[in-house]
């Protein structure tokens, strides 16, 4: 039965559901199709790839944040290093369908709470700008040095 395989293996439900789509596209009638987990997988596999881009914004968010909140630490090549691949990564995933599903307010208040405990050298962060200085398409976009500008020049609070 497709639902215990489904449970089971969902590799081998995966590949055998392919299999009967494709003879469904060919015309062919087949009965064994799953449709209530295709139809789940499917969403599922949207809902995964703007979960990604979240999480790799807040990624972003959160490492400029650190370079903001401590500035000249020998962690900043690091630091500008993973934002430039998060950045790389979030923009080979977004889809302009996630532009109206993504808050980045909400982004921004998120990762100002992952840092707020922090301290390197025994130091908590400089005060971060009180609201996210750059846009979506900045933050997807954006040159690091560029950001970073952006971070200093905003208002703290």
């Amino acid at each position: 039965m497709p639902d215990e395989l489904y449970e089971r293996d969902a590799l081998a439900w995966s590949e055998r559901q392919a299999a009967l789509l494709r003879r469904v596209a060919r015309g062919e009638r087949v009965n064994d199709v799953d449709w209530d987990h295709v139809v789940e997988e499917i969403e599922d596999v949207g809902l995964s790839e703007l979960n990604a881009v979240y999480s790799y914004l807040r990624q972003i968010l959160v490492h400029l944040l650190k370079l903001h909140g401590w500035p000249e630490l020998e962690s900043e090549q690091h630091w500008r290093g993973e934002i430039a691949a998060f950045q790389s990564d979030a923009a080979r995933r977004f889809a302009p369908s996630m532009r109206q599903r993504i808050d980045l307010a909400k982004s921004y208040v998120q990762a100002k709470r992952q840092i707020e405990l922090t301290r390197y050298d025994g130091r908590p962060a400089l005060a971060p700008p009180t609201s996210c200085p750059v846009t979506l398409d900045e933050l997807l976009e954006t040159a690091v040095e560029n950001l970073e500008a952006a971070f200093s020049a905003a208002e703290h609070g």
